[in-house]
C-alpha cells in the first residue's frame, strides 16, 4: 500500500508499530476508529491479513474510503463504516483490537469512545491508538486556535490520559511519550504543506483553509517548544 494512504504523524512505521502493540496479525479482528479515507484500514488487511472495520463521522469521507477501498480490491476484509466512535455500530466483545491515530483529540467525549473500546473488545483484547496532549496547559488564545483551525477539543497532560483509560476499565500496558519523535515530523509536514499552497498561489487556485495554516503553524510551534505532543497507550480489556 502506498505511503501516501497514511496521513498520520510517522506514516506506515507508525502504523507497523501500533499493529505490533495490539498484536494484530493474520485473521485478528480490528476496528479502526476515526478511519478517515481508509488507509490504516487498507494497509492492516493488505499487510497483516486481518479483517478491519473502520469507523467515520463524516459521510463524504466515508463514501471516499469506500470507492477507495474497491479499487484495490479490499472490500471484502476492509470496510469503512458511517459512525460515531462514541455510539459504536459493532457488538459487544466482537474484535480483538481496537486502534486509532491522532483522532480522539476531535472526540468530545474521549472516555464514551474508550469505554466503547472496550465494550467490543474480546476478553484480553488490546486498544492501541495515539494521541495529542497538552504537556502544559494551552493559553486560551491557543486553544481557541485549535478550534477554530482544527476542531481541537480540550487537550489533557499523559497522567491525564492514563487516568482517563484506567477509569474507563481497561488495564494500561504502555504509555510512550512521542513529543520528541513527532517534533521534526511535523516541521517537515508544515514545510510541504506550505510548499503546496506557494504552488496553488502561483497557479491561480485556491490556497486552502487560512485558519488551519494559521492554528498548523501554532501547532508545530507548540510541540517544537514541548507544551503540545503526542503519545501512545496501549491497553487491555
Amino acid at each position: 500500500m502506498s505511503p501516501h494512504d497514511q496521513d498520520h504523524y510517522g506514516g506506515l512505521k507508525a502504523t507497523d508499530e501500533l499493529a505490533r502493540q495490539a498484536k494484530i496479525g493474520s485473521g485478528t479482528r480490528v476496528a479502526d476508529f476515526c478511519a478517515g479515507l481508509g488507509g490504516t484500514v487498507r494497509y492492516l488487511a493488505y499487510k497483516y491479513g486481518a479483517n478491519v472495520t473502520g469507523i467515520e463521522f463524516t459521510p463524504v469521507r466515508v463514501a471516499g474510503a469506500q470507492d477507495l477501498t474497491k479499487l484495490v480490491g479490499l472490500q471484502d476484509v476492509a470496510r469503512i463504516v458511517e459512525g460515531n466512535v462514541m455510539d459504536v455500530p459493532l457488538a459487544d466483545a466482537s474484535v480483538d483490537a481496537v486502534v486509532s491515530q491522532e483522532s480522539f483529540c476531535h472526540v468530545p467525549d474521549v472516555k464514551k469512545a474508550v469505554m466503547e473500546a472496550k465494550r467490543i473488545l474480546r476478553t484480553g483484547g488490546r486498544l492501541a491508538f495515539t494521541d495529542w496532549v497538552a504537556n502544559e496547559p494551552l493559553s486560551a488564545a491557543d486553544a481557541q486556535l485549535m478550534w477554530d483551525g482544527m476542531a481541537i477539543q480540550p487537550l489533557r497532560s499523559i497522567p491525564d490520559y492514563r487516568r482517563l483509560v484506567e477509569g474507563a476499565g481497561l488495564e494500561v500496558l504502555s504509555v510512550t511519550d512521542l513529543t520528541d519523535e513527532w517534533g521534526p515530523i511535523l516541521k517537515d509536514r508544515l514545510a510541504m504543506y506550505q510548499r503546496l499552497r506557494e504552488e496553488a498561489r502561483q497557479a491561480g487556485t485556491p490556497l486552502g483553509h487560512d485558519a488551519f495554516h494559521e492554528s498548523y503553524i501554532r501547532f508545530v510551534e507548540l510541540v517544537q517548544q514541548r507544551k503540545l505532543g503526542g503519545i501512545r497507550i496501549v491497553a487491555a480489556k
